[in-house]
């Protein structure tokens, strides 16, 4: 069963009208988009996702909502054009849920984890892009170092960029985290393997340069009195949703409603633990 992050502080701070439109950036399998669908009347929920496939599952899980729900398909980059499509231009809320989906984790086909054995995709979207097994098989070895301790602030990222180019071609997942095992060993209960497979996805999916265009470009969506949400999961996405929020505060643009980000209780934890590392941020602009 699908389980939406936060949901209570997500719509409380949307501040959801029942006439209002809203846009859900990030609306995996539609488990946020169905929640502002059954607070609306007259009202619309937009349902963006880069995975076609993602939002294929969102349609089915809230077909009896759908005469309140769009779907729209691309990265953050397109949402304008997305919108214009459907001929919105501004909307009330805007709600953004970085993290990957359990059936993209789950998925052995798609290649996120190690968990299972399946190709090195990593792609949100299949149908464009290069793969993971592009990047590991084809990058130099510095380079490589460098988006492995940025993107997964591994500090020993240069001992598993030696050792993935030394052990090329990297056939598979489970392949990639034998190789990066054998490179670091295991230190504690994180498999070693976990922060190199988020900085690759990171990489494939171009999500640093993707989240700061949803940021740059929200502020612009957003009508007078609109609020925009974004729930993350890694320190390095906290950070620019944090800066960003700081300078629309400073600004005069916004005013920040978060002055520390929310976090998930203890029940929700124990309920669905992939919430543990979740932050919550919201604004409203002026």
């Amino acid at each position: 069963m699908h389980l939406s992050v936060m949901p209570e502080e997500a719509l409380s701070l949307l501040s959801v009208r029942s006439d209002g439109t809203y846009l859900d950036a990030t609306a995996g399998l539609g488990g946020h988009t169905r929640l502002i669908a059954e607070r609306l009347t007259s009202g619309l929920v937009i349902a963006n996702d880069r995975d076609p496939l993602s939002l294929e599952m969102a349609r089915r899980n809230t077909l009896e909502w759908s005469d309140r729900i769009q779907f729209i398909h691309g990265p953050f980059d397109r949402l304008r054009e997305g919108l214009a499509t459907l001929e919105v231009t501004r909307v009330d809320g805007l709600l953004a849920d970085l993290g990957v989906s359990r059936y993209q984790l789950t998925a052995p086909e798609r290649g996120f984890s190690f968990m299972a054995e399946g190709p090195l995709d990593m792609r949100m979207d299949q149908t464009t892009g290069k793969t993971a097994a592009d990047l590991v098989n084809h990058t130099d070895e510095k380079t490589l170092a460098d988006l492995i301790h940025r993107f997964g602030e591994e500090r020993r990222s240069r001992n598993v960029a030696r050792a993935i180019v030394r052990a090329r071609p990297i056939r598979s997942t489970q392949h990639l985290a034998d190789v990066v095992l054998r490179a670091v060993h295991r230190t504690g209960r994180l498999h070693p393997a976990t922060k190199t497979f988020m900085a690759l996805r990171m990489a494939v999916n171009d999500e640093p340069k993707q989240l700061e265009r949803l940021l740059d470009i929200a502020p612009g969506l957003l009508k007078s009195g609109g609020r925009l949400v974004v729930i993350s999961f890694m320190s390095f996405d906290d950070r620019q949703v944090k800066e960003k929020f700081r300078e629309l505060g400073k600004s005069g643009a916004a005013t920040v409603l978060t002055k520390h980000p929310l976090q998930p209780g203890d029940e929700e934890i124990a309920r669905n633990p992939a919430s543990r590392s979740a932050k919550l941020r919201a604004l409203e602009m002026n």
